[in-house]
């Protein structure tokens, strides 16, 4: 980790500490309210429910404070990347999307986007910058990509794409900012499921949306105000207690998950494994120039979907579950939702389990099947 990193994770925790007076709690208080004393003129106060709440501003503070940047926070990922889209395009314009990142952009675009005039192309994560931006008013890439780990050159898309009159967007989803800086590397916008490594244990569902661009983030708060995709206070405050361990869980997480993937690759029941950590993935050198750490998913293919079934269900210490980023090590089977990966391809996110013991448990599935 970089020192601006390194005092970035050592300050995030006290950025509450700094505004206390003598006698308020240490901990983040749950303000849990729809309305505010309003006698008189509402101009410069809390207003209503709807407009802010002072845990979503505790929230926006923390990730403002990792992205460097304004951040508004979201009730979602989706519900973030629905923002950006909604409150820039317009009929006509048209947007770039990733063929094979995570599905439900395409599908929102497919089945809501088109229908007021928005149209959209795709293209593979590997040859992204392949035929130019020329066209385009958005540029949406997702790098490393989910579930199959591709990568781009995201300081490369964003000179092209600049050039050709576009916005570029990064979900940042796989990385968070402690892995990876994508506004640093020229792309306008992040979007983020929080609900993954920030929250960490799988009891909230979180995004945000960051810029350093004063007009996008007017027009991405205006959006939340009045479509009323706004955060709940307890959600919010969950990720604002996760976002607190992060960095040392985000740490422990990319540190086994580098050491599993290298076991990964000399076993005999692993067909093939995708990490870019790993110097012989073909993501490794690009990887190795603008990701601060190689993340904490490991993609494996195990041959066959009898297989990659058999591995997660018999695993002691994998959780079968569709997220990723939590404490615990989870997988899944990504072909059945119909990502374009063969049908023995398992994502596996790994977790804060002592690395040895998990290493043993996987070992032991592997040896089942």
């Amino acid at each position: 980790m970089s020192e601006t990193a390194k005092s970035r994770a050592a300050t995030l925790a006290h950025l509450r500490g700094v505004k206390l007076a003598k006698g308020d709690p240490v901990s983040l208080p749950l303000t849990m309210t729809t309305t505010f004393h309003l006698p008189g003129s509402p101009a410069g106060v809390s207003q209503y429910g709807r407009y802010d709440n002072p845990t979503w501003e505790a929230v926006e503070d923390m990730l403002g404070h990792l992205e460097d940047a304004p951040s508004v926070a979201f009730p979602s990922g989706m519900a973030a990347i629905a923002a950006v889209f909604f409150a820039l395009l317009k009929a006509g314009d048209r947007i770039l999307l990733p063929s094979d990142g995570y599905y439900t952009p395409r599908l929102l675009a497919e089945r809501f986007l088109k229908p007021l005039g928005v149209s959209f192309d795709t293209r593979p994560t590997k040859s992204f910058v392949d035929g130019g931006f020329s066209g385009f008013r958005l540029v949406f890439v997702e790098t490393p990509s989910n579930p199959g780990l591709d990568i781009c050159d995201l300081a490369g898309v964003a000179r092209l794409a600049h050039e050709a009159g576009a916005l570029v967007v990064a979900d940042n989803t796989t990385m968070t900012p402690y892995g990876q800086r994508p506004l640093d590397l020229g792309a306008d916008i992040v979007v983020a499921a929080d609900t993954k490594a920030p929250n960490g244990h799988s009891d909230a569902l979180f995004g945000h949306v960051a810029s350093r661009d004063a007009g996008i983030i007017t027009a991405i708060r205006e959006w939340r105000k009045l479509s009323g995709s706004i955060p709940g206070p307890f959600e919010a405050w969950l990720v604002h207690r996760g976002l607190e361990t992060l960095e040392v869980r985000f740490e422990c997480m990319c540190r086994s998950a580098e050491l599993i993937a290298r076991r990964l690759t000399n076993h005999r029941a692993v067909k093939s494994v995708r990490f870019p950590g790993l110097e012989d993935d073909p993501s490794h050198n690009l990887a190795t120039t603008q990701m601060e750490r190689f993340g904490f998913l490991v993609g494996l293919d195990l041959g066959s979907e009898a297989r990659a079934e058999a591995f997660i269900g018999a695993c002691a210490l994998i959780q079968p579950a569709t997220s990723f980023g939590g404490v615990h090590s989870s997988a899944e089977r990504r072909a059945r939702w119909g990502d374009a990966v063969p049908p023995g391809f398992v994502r596996l996110s790994v977790g804060c389990e002592p690395v040895e013991a998990l290493w043993q448990a996987i070992e032991a599935s592997l040896a089942r099947g």
